[in-house]
């Protein structure tokens, strides 16, 4: 016999994420009713709207199930494949939200603005992530792309790697970036290395290298205005 399981439905009009965001605005609702809402069932136990309240206890905080793998997801009780995925699609989209822009163009005319751009992607990550952004000759942003996941202390990247993706791409110039999963951006003795051989390989190339930052959490240090490149 197949397990039978509680529907939003199935429980008591309050308690309906779905009618009470219809109703008053996805504002109003709590973190579990949004949670809620992304399960869509609950388990032969509990609704839709306790198991979400169950998943943010035991993961703590938003932020940490911002970072939570398939794998992760589906240990916890009542959370199969589906409801995962389902899970992980939601967060997914919030992410490329919080990074995309209202304007089709994104220009780039100091350190800052390349790291508003890639600051939500990267602040929460637990490993280093070697991130490229890929400019016109109007610093416009073309492209970007993950090009190295490396430790929790270290990106293992190489130039001919950045280049090639570059030239891929006709770019103009590059800017690099990498998160600090401790979310101290202060640089190491490698991030200076490596930028230091990034724009030595731009400048064969013919490639600007404009700026390599290092993400913190809410901040970050450009190795541009710390006189490295």
């Amino acid at each position: 016999m197949e397990p039978q399981y509680l529907n939003l439905r199935d429980v008591p009009h309050e308690e309906r994420p779905r009618e009470r965001m219809m109703q008053y605005g996805a504002e109003a609702l709590s973190h579990a009713e949004l949670l809620a809402i992304l399960l869509r069932t609950g388990t032969q136990r509990q609704s839709a709207i306790h198991l979400a309240g169950a998943l943010l206890k035991q993961c703590g905080s938003l932020r940490n199930l911002m970072d939570m793998s398939m794998e992760e997801l589906t240990a916890i009780r009542g959370i199969g494949p589906a409801k995962a995925v389902q899970l992980r699609a939601g967060i997914e989209l919030g992410r490329r939200l919080s990074r995309s822009s209202p304007a089709d163009i994104v220009t780039v005319r100091r350190p800052q603005d390349a790291a508003d751009y890639v600051m939500d992607e990267l602040r929460y990550l637990k490993k280093e992530h070697f991130v490229c952004l890929f400019l016109n000759t109007k610093n416009h942003i073309i492209a970007r792309e993950t090009l190295s996941v490396g430790t929790l202390n270290a990106s293992l990247v190489h130039p001919r790697e950045v280049f090639r993706a570059a030239i891929q791409r006709s770019s103009a110039s590059i800017i690099c970036a990498h998160n600090h999963p401790s979310g101290d951006p202060t640089p190491s003795p490698e991030d200076i290395s490596l930028t230091k051989r990034l724009v030595e390989a731009g400048q064969l190339v013919g490639i600007e290298v404009l700026d390599h930052l290092v993400i913190g959490d809410g901040k970050y240090i450009s190795l541009k205005e710390q006189g490295f490149l």
